[in-house]
């Protein structure tokens, strides 16, 4: 390793560290869990959250906000959390739903079946900004928790890479509207596709109906 890949990794390692300074503030709970989500925005597809459980001695590096890492990043650090993490649970609330309770309440669902996909209930959540209701356990909501927390970084990138691989197979599903690009999400070429062949089955109705 060259002196200049040294000093980036030790920054790495230090910025790590800081990562993990709610961790080490609520340490002494044995199970912490962050909490992030991905998908409020889209004009299609579900919204999907992640729970994410660290080991205590985790040394991942690397975990940041997943919009802030490259697409090959996130899907390299997707593999390393599913492996080193003690537990993880996913949940998906789908575009009817989010339709039919709007998606704050579709959000919300979503965490609360991703804490409950959990293999071991948590102590202390760690949640990117929100208080989820219906849940009993305590909640420490951090405002931009993805880049300030280790474990609501990791929840973010595994739900990102989970709703980006779904998007991508509804592309083959429904093609026309380059889902494998947009992931959902009103780019020109959506709202263009959207007025051409109009929507399709996953298209969430209360977000499009000013753009068809």
């Amino acid at each position: 390793m060259t002196e200049k890949q040294l000093i980036k990794l030790e920054a790495e390692k230090k910025r790590m560290y800081e990562m993990f300074s709610y961790e080490r503030e609520y340490s002494d709970y044995e199970y912490i869990c962050g909490i992030d989500e991905v998908g409020r925005g889209p004009f299609a597809g579900p919204v999907v959250a992640c729970a994410v459980i660290l080991p205590k001695d985790c040394d991942i590096l690397y975990l940041n906000d997943s919009k802030k890492l490259s697409e090959k990043k996130r899907e390299e650090l997707f593999t390393e959390i599913k492996e080193k993490a003690v537990s993880y649970g996913i949940g998906i609330v789908s575009e009817k739903v989010i339709d039919e309770i709007n998606i704050l309440n579709a959000t919300y669902e979503a965490m609360r079946q991703a804490i409950n996909n959990l293999t071991v209930k948590p102590d202390i959540l760690l949640n990117d900004a929100v208080t989820i209701p219906g849940v009993d356990i305590k909640q420490v909501p951090i405002i931009k928790g993805d880049a300030k927390s280790a474990s609501i970084a990791a929840a973010s990138i595994v739900a990102k890479v989970t709703r980006d691989h779904m998007m991508e197979e509804f592309d083959l599903i429904y093609p026309g509207y380059e889902f494998y690009k947009n992931k959902g999400y009103g780019t020109k070429a959506h709202r263009d596709a959207l007025k051409k062949i109009g929507p399709c089955e996953i298209h969430r109705r209360t977000f499009i109906k000013n753009h068809i």
